[in-house]
């Protein structure tokens, strides 16, 4: 999620309570390597399911290469973005 946040930095993300919204940053298992959490922002809603990309679309993977997300598979979504 470059250049939004950079590695090591901590974020303050909550167990979804609400439905995801346009713009929101979340947190989902990634579809193509289950082990591994991704950070990505919900771009575009299609009924039940997400349009996720990375603020770095050159260096991202996400919907473009994995397809979209149902949004019962987001688990977190983080809080405050970080103001430079």
């Amino acid at each position: 999620m470059l250049p939004t946040y950079v590695p090591g930095e901590r974020l303050t993300a909550i167990r979804r309570w609400r439905r995801v919204k346009v713009g929101d940053v979340v947190v989902v298992r990634d579809p193509q390597v289950p082990e591994r959490w991704i950070i990505k922002r919900c771009v575009r809603k299609e009924g039940p399911l997400l349009d996720l990309q990375g603020d770095n679309p050159e260096a991202s993977t996400d919907s473009r290469h994995f397809g979209l997300v149902p949004q019962k598979d987001v688990r977190w979504i983080v809080l405050h973005e970080r103001t430079r």
